[in-house]
């Protein structure tokens, strides 16, 4: 079972050619005038547009990781395994906009914009089963790499390297907005270094600002530390998008950080104003409440997740994916001081010899190498169905 992305990639750097400054005339332009909705999207099919921006996933486009055959085999506690094909694909009215985690080993602080393995295999693994759901947009940025948080363990970045990131996923999405969404509901979804840039520009750009903010359909944002005021859906990250309380409702945000129990005093997810918390700038330790949605069960209470995994040789399967029902639950937990993580518990005893996740690189990151997948039919399944409400307020 794939439980992390490994491999080094080499250090080739691309230029952004879409700048920062006029990032900010697209974003203004877009916001100002508004777009008209439109029922398809017809894109060129090259990865890299007129813009500067490389496309690492775009509807049309050819070898696209996110469009990756969804068929599973089901392996149940007793071995028994059954293979499931893939659900027909949907000409989808929605989008997904997607911002993927740390991956990158090249040697700098940031990344270049060249697509290789690294940034495809993740995309497969986290993002590709959406695509029943959405058309996936994800364009490649300049991340800060695994080298930048080897040489910052507490994940306080230098604000000049994270600016840069940020700035190149503005860019793209600035890109994305004036030249391709044509007025299309959006589905924000991003994991660690990606979830805490989307709270960033979600809150900059997104929250402060009706007509955008209207057509976000859900925002899925898990290892990125999204905050509200204590006892409230909203403050902390935002002011008006707030953290999903049902199953079903639209323009809100799904959110957590996974572990086994309560993480350390010193984690680095889960736990206000400090790790990642900070890459989206939010340092208060006190007067926020970390952010926790159960994905299974979104009202609350612990329920069964159900993970899937993409299949590796070992595995002995014949699909891409692998479902695995019944081996976890989970439910969100809270501290007294503004911390709360997804507790995910495995509920099957020592016969059931199906492979389990393990809390890697330390205790201070839990399950979070993980956090997607450990629920990912259940977060696809919360995302239909908050694209259901959306068109029946919308339309």
């Amino acid at each position: 079972m794939t439980s992390s992305l490994t491999g080094r990639r080499p250090g080739r750097a691309n230029r952004v050619t879409f700048g920062a400054w006029a990032t900010a005339g697209v974003v203004a332009a877009v916001l100002a005038g508004g777009t008209t909705a439109e029922a398809s999207v017809s894109p060129p099919t090259d990865s890299q547009t007129g813009s500067g921006t490389v496309w690492l996933c775009r509807p049309g486009q050819a070898s696209n990781p996110c469009d990756l055959n969804r068929s599973k085999t089901v392996v149940r506690a007793s071995g028994d395994k059954t293979v499931v094909g893939a659900d027909p694909d949907q000409d989808s009215p929605f989008d997904c906009f997607y911002v993927y985690p740390t991956v990158s080993k090249e040697p700098g602080m940031n990344a270049d914009l060249e697509i290789q393995k690294e940034e495809t295999d993740v995309a497969m693994f986290q993002a590709s089963r959406f695509s029943q759901t959405c058309q996936v947009w994800a364009p490649m940025y300049r991340q800060n790499t695994h080298a930048a948080f080897d040489a910052h363990p507490d994940l306080n970045l230098p604000a000049a390297s994270a600016k840069i990131a940020y700035d190149s996923v503005v860019s793209g999405f600035g890109d994305y907005l004036l030249h391709y969404n044509h007025g299309r509901p959006i589905v924000f979804l991003g994991h660690s270094q990606g979830a805490a840039i989307l709270i960033k520009l979600l809150s900059s750009i997104v929250d402060q600002n009706p007509p955008l903010r209207s057509r976000v359909a859900q925002a899925v944002l898990l290892g990125g530390d999204v905050e509200t005021s204590p006892g409230s859906t909203t403050g902390g990250s935002f002011t008006h998008l707030p953290i999903c309380a049902r199953t079903g409702q639209a323009g809100c945000v799904i959110a957590y950080s996974s572990f086994p129990s309560t993480p350390p005093a010193t984690a680095l997810f889960g736990r206000p104003g400090q790790g990642v918390a900070l890459q989206s700038g939010q340092t208060a330790k006190t007067g926020v409440q970390v952010a926790c949605v159960n994905p299974a069960a979104i009202s609350g209470g612990a329920a069964a997740l159900d993970p899937f995994f993409l299949g590796t040789a070992k595995d002995a399967v014949t699909t891409p994916w692998i479902e695995y029902p019944g081996l976890y639950s989970a439910q969100c937990e809270k501290g007294t001081d503004g911390s709360a993580w997804l507790q995910v518990t495995k509920t099957t005893g020592p016969a059931d010899q199906r492979p389990i996740v393990t809390v890697a690189p330390t205790a201070d990151y839990g399950y979070h190498l993980n956090d997607p997948n450990l629920a990912l039919g259940d977060l696809v399944t919360d995302v239909a169905a908050a694209e259901t409400t959306w068109l029946k307020t919308h339309h």
